[in-house]
């Protein structure tokens, strides 16, 4: 089958192909494909060598700092790079709230925050979910009341990734709680270092520490934070949603994943059995089907049209694929999986050499690849929404 790539499009894929070969440290890269949690300093690492390139910010606009790539060449970068190795571009900045600022933002707002997120030296986090509020985001009850020229925040985020390495959270607030929920809420700015912010750390199911609870107690932030108009918030809301999803399909990553079960598989002799051969064979069918899906949207998207439903169909299959790949590849490690401990994978994650502890990386990965069906919206929300509008149910 032919994808119908461009000459340039062909010619950008070796070109971000070499770079990551040549760039992305071993070290990092290792840690990646063992599962192996990472730090900090991998993530910044790797994006301080992306902001250098300038491709941090590929799909932005020149005149932000981006390089106007068209959404096969965003397509590109995200799948060679992740089949490769690289860690996951952290989405926060980039991804979600740059968008929102330079498309709903004032002149002072873009000039404020997006040079930070182009030098990779402003860390945001994403403050949607609340205790009450998840799928059902409109549920959200962290109030922001008008005092002056500023907002005092009350109420609390939860499941909110990396806010304990953050600078700043972009946050749904509810400022009008007498018209109907999506119309009361409103999209703003917080500086995490603001007196009255405090962050709880979550413990997830593979032991590691990437998830928060945030707390907001009289906090003063300046109106100048809000974008957009106040209580319009929802529509800027649904504009990052449409963002995050359309990523979610990570086919690189399952490529990447499924080559490593293959190899896992082929090294203790299973590939000779029919069944193990044919459960993997059908994860790459799978997967091949969810790529061609993921192309026939982006040649959609290349021709203007902006993804509706089918960016859902994107987060649900490749959430799922993800997962089951993840899954297989513990149940071939067999006994081998037993060996998991959190405590100990953490305190030595700089030993590259030692065979259980890239085990216990891909226990650790099966684990937290329980999550991708929940973040986002979840699974079920997800298939709500392809009976919908797809489908014309209910």
């Amino acid at each position: 089958m032919d994808a119908g790539w461009s000459q340039d499009d062909i010619d950008f894929r070796q070109q971000v192909r070499d770079f990551t070969a040549q760039n992305l440290p071993v070290d990092i890269r290792d840690k990646v494909i063992s599962g192996r949690p990472l730090q900090r300093a991998d993530h910044m690492r790797w994006q301080d060598i992306l902001a250098q390139k300038g491709w941090i910010a590929g799909f932005w606009p020149q005149k932000y700092g981006g390089c106007d790539w068209t959404p096969a060449q965003s397509y590109i970068f995200q799948e060679e790079t992740t089949r490769a190795g690289a860690p996951w571009l952290l989405p926060f900045g980039v991804n979600y709230v740059g968008p929102v600022i330079y498309t709903y933002g004032t002149e002072a707002q873009k000039a404020q925050h997006l040079p930070g997120i182009v030098s990779n030296e402003v860390f945001w986090c994403q403050g949607y979910s609340e205790p009450n509020a998840g799928s059902d985001l409109a549920r959200l009850s962290t109030r922001a009341e008008r005092d002056g020229d500023s907002y005092v925040v009350n109420g609390s985020k939860i499941w909110t990734s990396m806010a304990h390495w953050a600078d700043w959270i972009f946050a749904l607030v509810r400022t009008d709680p007498d018209v109907k929920p999506q119309r009361g809420i409103s999209f703003m700015l917080i500086d995490l270092n603001s007196p009255g912010v405090s962050v709880r750390p979550i413990r997830s199911i593979e032991g590691a520490h990437h998830l928060n609870q945030v707390f907001f107690d009289n906090v003063r932030v300046p109106a100048e934070n809000l974008i957009g108009q106040e209580n319009k918030g929802w529509t800027y809301a649904k504009f990052l949603l449409g963002h995050e999803r359309v990523l979610s399909a990570e086919i690189g990553k399952a490529k990447r994943m499924l080559e490593r079960l293959r190899g896992t598989a082929e090294a203790r002799g299973l590939l000779d059995d029919a069944s193990h051969r044919q459960r993997v064979n059908t994860l790459e069918t799978d997967l091949l089907a969810l790529e061609w899906t993921t192309l026939r949207m982006l040649d959609a998207v290349m021709d203007g049209s902006a993804p509706g439903f089918e960016a859902s169909v994107l987060k649900l299959r490749g959430s799922t694929i993800v997962q089951a790949i993840a899954e297989y590849t513990v149940d071939v490690l067999g006994p081998d999986a037993l060996a998991f401990d959190p405590a100990r994978l953490e305190a030595e994650t700089n030993d590259p050499a030692a065979e259980a502890l890239r085990n216990m990386g891909i226990v650790s990965e099966f684990l937290f690849q329980r999550a991708p069906t929940i973040w986002g919206g979840s699974n079920e929300i997800q298939r709500n929404i392809i009976a919908k509008h797809a489908l014309e149910l209910g």
